[in-house]
């Protein structure tokens, strides 16, 4: 498949958008299920804070190398787009205080590997109901902050992807993006990818990927699908 002209065939968006609309679904997918599961008492914390941890790394790297590599890219196409993407980065420092506060929760209250500390001990008062009570508050914040930014982003950055971002430079943009990403359950953004795109747009996506890391697909798979059921309290 040729990603620098690839346009998806039901709405014919250039790859830039497309990426980029997959990867805001899966942050207002992902930050809602951490708020929700955090109110879960049967959640086991060691789910949430992978979930907790996947969340805090990818966003963190997703809004810097916008920041530092893809608006320098259209600002220098299109310099009159300078002062709202400025206000945009500017929204990514205040998402960077909420990932600090979900950061510093701490995912333990010293009975984690007990047996004997069951779902009657995960509510309010007792210690590790205060640390899903923490959870949950820190997480809220960043859902409404990532929800928030990308209602005011998506407007400016899809006209701008679609006008002033060429194929060969977005090709460039995500590659450095893939090459960069932090290694931290990377198959929950395969599960979440599989959840919010068509099969054709997931195909797109993972095309992307470095060679060895496409024979590990089905696996990742099976083990996104194993956590995400955990972290939804859904039964096998």
């Amino acid at each position: 498949m040729n990603r620098l002209h690839f346009m998806t065939t039901a709405s014919f968006e250039p790859t830039a958008v497309t990426e980029t609309r997959l990867v805001h679904e899966i942050h207002r997918r992902a930050t809602a299920l951490l708020a929700e599961a955090a109110a879960r008492p049967a959640v086991p914390l060691d789910a949430l804070a992978q979930l907790r941890d996947f969340l805090v790394a990818n966003l963190s790297h997703h809004h810097e190398t916008e920041d530092e590599h893809l608006w320098p890219r259209i600002v220098a196409a299109a310099p009159a787009t300078a002062l709202a993407l400025e206000a945009l980065s500017e929204q990514h420092r205040e998402l960077d205080a909420t990932l600090d506060l979900l950061a510093a929760v701490a995912m333990s209250d010293g009975n984690a590997d007990d047996p004997a500390v069951g779902a009657a001990d995960r509510r309010a008062g007792s210690p590790e109901g205060d640390v899903r009570a923490a959870l949950h508050d820190a997480a809220v914040a960043v859902r409404d902050t990532v929800l928030s930014h990308l209602a005011h982003e998506e407007p400016i950055l899809f006209p701008a992807l679609r006008n002033h971002v060429s194929p060969a430079e977005w090709e460039d943009f995500s590659q450095r993006v893939i090459g960069t990403t932090p290694p931290v359950a990377g198959h929950l953004m395969v599960g979440f990818l599989d959840e919010v795109g068509t099969p054709e747009e997931v195909a797109l996506v993972l095309a992307g990927l470095p060679e060895p890391a496409h024979p590990l697909l089905p696996a990742m798979r099976r083990h996104a699908a194993e956590d995400l059921r955990i972290l939804r309290g859904i039964s096998s």
